[in-house]
C-alpha cells in the first residue's frame, strides 16, 4: 500500500534529501537513485529499492505505466515502503528542478576487493583519485558497454553513491561490481592472482594500439589534473599512450578510459 507524503517538514522527507550527502549516506548506508529507466536496470539486475518513491500520477507520475507497477508489486512483495508525494517535494529530495517521477532508496553495496571476482569479465577499470562524480559515472557506464566486471576506486575518489554519480552512470552502478581501497592494498591484491595492470601513461610508454594485453586486463587511469603517480605507473605490466595530434597534452580521464577499453575489448577478441 502507498503511503501519501504531503509537507515538506515530514521526517522521512527530510531523511531522504539527507542522502544527498556524504555523510549521511554513510552513516545510513543507502544512497538515492533516480528514474524509471535506472530503478527498471537495478530490478532487471536483481537490486531493489527499499524505498520508493513516486510523483502522484496528477503531478506527471508514471503510476499506471507496466514498468512502474512490476517495480511497485516487487517492492511490496520484498517488504519495502511505497510513497506517493507532489513533484515539488519529489524535486526537493533529488536536488534537481525537474526530477524524474520516480527515486529510490536502495542499500549501499559492498565495496571490497573481496567482493570481485577477476574471473568475472577480462577488462576492469581501475581509476586513482578520480575526482569528479561525472566521470566516475561515465567510467562505470563504459564498463557496462565493453562487458568489464566493474570499476575499482583507488585512493581518494569521488562517492559513486552520489546522486550525481549514480544519475551519470545511467543504470550501470547496479550492473558494474564497484570496489573502494587504498593502493597499498589494491597492489598486492592484484598480484595475489592473475590480472595485468595497464596505465595510460606519457612516460615511456608504447602506443595503445597492438600492444600486448592480456586477460584480465585491469585499466588504469589517474587522477583528471594531476595523472597517475609515478610509483604507481612503475608498478604497471604495461603502460600505453594515445596519439594527441592537437594543442590538448591529454584526454579526460573517463575518454581515455573508453577508448583504452574499446582496444583492449578488439584485442581480446571482444
Amino acid at each position: 500500500m502507498r503511503r501519501q507524503i504531503t509537507g515538506f517538514s515530514n521526517p522521512t522527507v527530510k531523511a531522504l534529501r539527507a542522502l544527498r550527502d556524504k555523510k549521511h549516506r554513510k552513516a545510513s548506508g543507502q544512497f538515492l537513485a533516480e528514474g524509471l529507466r535506472l530503478l527498471t536496470d537495478a530490478r532487471e539486475s536483481g537490486r531493489l529499492p527499499t524505498t520508493l518513491v513516486l510523483a502522484s500520477e496528477d503531478q506527471g507520475g508514471a503510476g499506471g505505466h507496466p514498468l512502474l507497477r512490476a517495480l511497485e508489486a516487487d517492492v511490496v512483495a520484498a517488504g519495502g515502503a511505497v510513497i506517493e508525494t507532489g513533484a515539488d517535494i519529489l524535486a526537493k529530495i533529488t536536488g534537481k528542478d525537474n526530477p524524474q517521477a520516480v527515486a529510490g532508496v536502495f542499500d549501499v553495496f559492498d565495496t571490497s576487493l573481496a567482493a570481485i571476482d577477476r574471473d568475472a569479465a577480462p577488462i576492469w577499470l581501475v581509476a586513482q583519485a578520480l575526482r569528479d562524480p561525472g566521470n566516475l559515472g561515465t567510467m562505470l557506464r563504459t564498463g557496462d558497454a565493453v562487458g568489464a566486471g566493474g570499476l575499482i576506486l583507488i585512493d581518494d575518489c569521488a562517492d559513486p553513491f552520489s546522486v550525481e554519480a549514480v544519475r551519470a552512470s545511467m543504470g550501470a552502478i547496479f550492473t558494474q561490481s564497484v570496489a573502494q581501497a587504498r593502493w597499498d592494498a589494491f597492489l598486492p591484491w592484484l598480484r595475489a592472482g592473475p590480472g595485468q595492470l595497464v596505465a595510460a601513461s606519457l612516460r615511456d610508454a608504447v602506443p595503445y594500439r597492438g600492444a600486448p594485453y592480456a586477460a584480465p586486463c585491469f585499466i588504469l587511469v589517474g587522477n583528471e589534473s594531476r595523472g597517475l603517480p609515478p610509483e604507481y605507473e612503475a608498478a604497471c605490466d604495461l603502460k600505453v599512450t594515445m596519439p594527441m595530434k592537437g594543442r590538448a597534452d591529454s584526454l579526460n580521464a573517463a575518454m581515455a578510459a573508453a577508448v583504452l577499453s574499446y582496444e583492449v575489448l578488439a584485442a581480446l577478441g571482444g
